[in-house]
């Protein structure tokens, strides 16, 4: 499925933002932009809004809009843009997407706490994947994950290797659009410090909870150990009045 045209638009919008294009940090106006790229204004219209809920730009009453400085100091590994919450197409480093390692793969049993936290029933079973992270060749991500069979039941090694989000998506039309995330950071544990290169005496972040279909099912339970030099995030907050 093309994207929508409105995607589009912030998708070549973040491009020449990033490539310096826009002098004095200050975007063309609607109708500018419009013509430009041959689009409607309420396309442009809800572009921009996207791009001003999510920090990226901001509108300066009878002045214009104009690019947040600090989006552009943005370091974070942690960018959602894609069609659904999937670590391979959100996580970006200078432009790199994560290459994918499988550590295991089985089908488990589910524990009384997987059995809370994804509405299962104890016969329910649940696929078991281990995945380690990388930049290139630099680990940054260990990935256990739970998903229970009954939501799908064809995965196999090949799939896991890659997005299985996306996989869902394309193959399933089911889209992982929601999470409940709690972030934390613990000591290292002999295995982060074998798969993540980090010394005995460095912290690892934690970043695990459960992630839901758009129709609200709740189709995995997800739990991440980061080496620490990843855990940044970049947030923007508004307040209604």
């Amino acid at each position: 499925m093309p994207p929508l045209i409105y995607k589009q638009l912030i998708d070549d919008l973040k491009k020449n933002i990033h490539a310096g294009r826009y002098a004095d940090l200050r975007l063309p106006d609607e109708r500018s932009l419009s013509e430009t790229y041959r689009v409607s204004r309420s396309s442009v219209k809800r572009a921009l809004a996207k791009m001003e809920s999510d920090g990226i730009i901001f509108k300066k009453r009878g002045s214009g809009t104009f690019i947040n400085p600090l989006y552009l100091k943005n370091e974070s590994i942690f960018n959602y843009e894609g069609s659904n919450l999937g670590v391979t197409d959100n996580f970006q480093m200078d432009g790199k997407k994560p290459k994918v390692k499988v550590l295991s793969f089985e089908v488990v049993s589910p524990t009384e706490e997987l059995q809370r936290d994804l509405f299962l029933e104890p016969h329910d079973f649940v696929y078991k994947i281990v995945r380690l992270r990388l930049f290139d060749e630099e680990p940054f991500m260990i990935e256990t994950g739970y998903i229970p069979i009954k939501i799908v039941q064809n995965l196999n090694q090949t799939i896991i290797e890659g997005s299985i989000f996306n996989y869902l998506e394309e193959a399933h039309n089911m889209a992982v659009t929601k999470s409940f995330l709690s972030i934390f950071a613990e000591p290292s544990q002999p295995e982060d410090r074998e798969l993540l290169n980090l010394r005995e005496h460095e912290p690892v972040g934690i970043m695990e909870g459960v992630f839901f279909l758009d129709n609200g099912t709740p189709f995995e339970f997800s739990h991440m150990r980061f080496h620490y030099k990843y855990m940044k995030f970049n947030t923007f907050v508004s307040v209604q009045r």
